[in-house]
C-alpha cells in the first residue's frame, strides 16, 4: 500500500496543483513510483484518457510530471460548470447528469465508495500518492460529507501540508484563520505549511514565519518564490499564474520536451526552497495518533 501526503490550501488558486505536480516530479526523480490523486475537481476543461474517459486536466498534468499515463482513478469525480448554479457531474470518467449545487450536495453522499475504491486501487499500484485538496479545508458550511479535503485525508490516513499564497497579501491571517477553523482532530493531520509565490527579501519575512509557527504550532517547511514556470493549468490553455507562456515561442514539435524541462525546473525550485527531507520524514511517519 502506498504512502500518502496531501496538499491542501488556504483558498483556491494558492498553487496546490503546481506544488502537487512538483512533488510528483521530485518523487519520480528519486526513484519512486508516484501518482497524483484528487477525489473531486471542478474545472471547465478536461482530459480524455486512452480509454476515452474524462478527468481534470490538472491531474493529467500531474501524471505527466510523475512520468505515468493519466487514468480515471486519479480523478474519479469531475464537475464541469455549466452556469453559476449548475455543473455537469462526471463520475469515473462518464457524465451522469447536470445538477444544481443543492442537488449535488445530496447526490455526493453516494460517491464516497467511488472515491474510496479509486484511491484504494491506485494506492496498491504505486509507492507514493500525492493527494490534492480543493479550495480550503476551512469551508465550514461544506464539512458535512466532505470527500475532498480533511475527509479525504482521514480516508487515506494522509498527513497534510497547507499551502498559502503570499502574493495576494494576508498570508498569515489566511494560515491562522484556516487552522483555527479546523476541528481538533483535523489539526492533528496538519504537519507543515508552505508559503507560495513569494517576492521580496526573505530576511524581512522570517520574523513573520517564526510568529505564525508559534501561533499555529505548525512548522513552515519552505517559502517558494513566484516561479516563472509555464505549465498549462486545469481551467484554461494558458499557463499558471506563476509564469507567462508566450504563445508561439515553443514549436509544437518540441512542446513535449519543453514541458519536461518545465517539470524539471519546478522540481529544482521546490528542492531549493522546501525541506524535502522533512517531507520524506512526514511520509515515513504517516499518521500515528488517533485522529477521531
Amino acid at each position: 500500500m502506498a504512502k500518502a501526503i496531501m496538499i491542501q490550501g488556504t483558498a483556491s488558486n494558492v498553487g496546490k496543483s503546481l506544488i502537487t505536480a512538483g512533488l510528483c516530479r521530485i518523487f519520480k526523480e528519486d526513484g519512486y513510483k508516484v501518482a497524483p490523486f484528487k477525489s473531486q475537481n471542478m474545472a471547465s476543461n478536461s482530459f480524455l484518457t486512452n480509454e476515452g474517459l474524462e478527468i481534470s486536466s490538472a491531474q493529467a498534468m500531474q501524471a505527466e510530471a510523475a512520468g505515468i499515463r493519466p487514468t480515471v482513478l486519479m480523478n474519479p469525480i469531475l464537475l464541469k460548470p455549466k452556469s453559476d448554479q449548475a455543473s455537469q457531474v462526471i463520475v469515473k470518467g462518464e457524465a451522469v447528469g447536470t445538477m444544481t449545487a443543492s442537488e449535488y450536495f445530496q447526490y455526493k453522499k453516494r460517491l464516497f465508495p467511488v472515491v474510496r475504491d479509486a484511491y484504494s486501487t491506485l494506492a496498491q499500484e504505486y509507492d507514493i500518492i500525492v493527494i490534492e485538496g480543493a479550495g480550503s479545508p476551512a469551508e465550514i458550511n461544506l464539512k458535512n460529507e466532505d470527500i475532498v479535503n480533511m475527509g479525504m485525508a482521514k480516508l487515506a490516513q494522509a498527513p497534510v501540508l497547507l499551502v498559502a499564497d503570499i502574493d495576494r497579501g494576508g498570508v498569515f491571517a489566511s494560515l491562522y484563520g484556516t487552522v483555527m477553523l479546523l476541528e481538533e482532530h483535523e489539526k492533528k493531520l496538519l504537519k507543515g505549511s508552505i508559503i507560495n509565490k513569494f517576492r521580496g527579501d526573505i530576511e524581512i519575512l522570517k520574523p513573520g514565519l517564526k510568529m505564525i509557527e508559534e501561533k499555529t504550532g505548525i512548522p513552515v517547511l519552505g517559502t517558494v518564490p513566484y516561479l516563472q514556470i509555464s505549465i498549462e493549468d486545469e481551467d484554461s490553455l494558458r499557463s499558471y499564474a506563476h509564469g507567462i507562456f508566450a504563445e508561439g515561442i515553443v514549436q509544437k514539435t518540441n512542446y513535449k520536451e519543453y514541458k519536461q524541462q518545465q517539470y524539471n525546473l519546478l522540481a529544482n525550485a521546490l528542492r531549493k526552497t522546501i525541506d524535502i527531507n522533512v517531507i520524506y520524514s512526514i511520509l515515513e511517519e504517516g499518521i500515528t495518533q488517533d485522529i477521531y
